[in-house]
């Protein structure tokens, strides 16, 4: 104490003023509570991650379908009783896509296998396992349907890369995640559209040039971006394709 009668702290002296404790107490509880309150708010301003991920509770699946390369590898696997025809994207191990392997399986019937991330309503399997991809050995399923014209559309929304916003990473969208994405899409990974809109009951679109070809370099800087843009959409089982025209996209 001074003699004034004022709180004193001593280092050495191992004890705390009642007054000066009380203070500590208080500032203590308010920036906990200030932090708490500021950690509450930035969760509720951040995007939903979604329901993507790993089904690794289902185990290794194999699969048997006709392979798609273009505008990236997709397994179109048949109709089986009351389930109905589905297209299904793959990918490889990490960030790195099927392309070159898919190339000399273009149009015939392959045996897939590994690991499915769902979506939604959309699958992706990560090959891999013992099966990996191969031509089947079994008899060729029925070929898949032609795809559907659902015409030219005008979207807006964000170009992401398919395996993380399908659930390998959460969230796998967004200014944040702009790095990662580029380097799963130059690995070989199927970029896609998420559209802030419906497209015939769906928001995820898997993006080609206005060809049916993969896209070029030119997507790398449009990635994470909100962005407006025209293009002819076709749905192929289940899974719609939509063929940007590079010259009319904005950024927003």
């Amino acid at each position: 104490m001074t003699g004034r009668g004022e709180p004193f702290f001593i280092g050495y002296v191992n004890h705390v003023p009642r007054p000066l404790a009380l203070f500590l107490v208080l500032v203590s509880s308010a920036v906990i509570g200030a932090s708490a309150g500021l950690a509450l708010a930035i969760g509720a301003g951040t995007d939903d991650p979604g329901d993507g991920h790993f089904a690794f509770a289902e185990g290794q699946q194999s699969l048997v379908g006709t392979l798609r390369a273009d505008p990236y590898p997709v397994l179109h696997v048949p109709a089986d009783g009351d389930r109905p025809a589905r297209a299904i994207l793959l990918a490889g191990q990490g960030k790195r896509g099927v392309i070159e392997e898919a190339a000399s399986l273009d149009g015939q019937p392959v045996e897939a296998g590994g690991v499915m991330l769902k979506r939604g309503g959309i699958d992706m399997l990560q090959v891999g396992g013992d099966v990996g991809l191969r031509a089947a050995a079994s008899a060729a399923p029925l070929p898949p349907a032609p795809p559907e014209s659902l015409g030219r559309w005008r979207l807006t929304g964000e170009i992401c890369d398919g395996k993380c916003w399908l659930g390998a990473m959460r969230p796998g969208n967004g200014l944040a995640h702009k790095a990662c994405a580029n380097l799963c899409i130059v690995g070989g990974l199927p970029p896609v559209f998420v559209s802030s809109g419906e497209v015939a009951g769906e928001t995820f679109l898997l993006l080609a040039d206005e060809q049916g070809g993969p896209l070029g370099e030119e997507v790398y800087g449009l990635v994470a971006l909100i962005i407006e843009v025209e293009g002819e959409v076709e749905r192929r089982d289940g899974l719609l394709v939509f063929r940007i025209d590079p010259d009319t996209v904005k950024v927003l």
